[in-house]
């Protein structure tokens, strides 16, 4: 658990540095596909899956 806690926080900090600096390039995109993996396995996946569909929600019930 704290290893992948603390591979989430490295992978994080990586893909942040990635978008200040000119344009995202293919390496930067598999660092944050192999962030999304690590997030998806840490103890918070579930409230981003719930802020997620909670997000859909409200974006489905917008009338234009």
């Amino acid at each position: 658990m704290i290893l992948s806690i603390s591979g989430v926080v490295l992978l994080g900090i990586i893909v942040f540095l990635f978008f200040r600096k000119d344009g995202l390039k293919v390496s930067h995109a598999l660092v944050c596909a192999l962030f999304g993996f690590y997030l998806a396995g840490s103890a918070i996946a579930p409230s981003i899956k719930a802020g997620g569909a909670s997000l859909a929600n409200l974006l489905g019930g917008i009338k234009l």
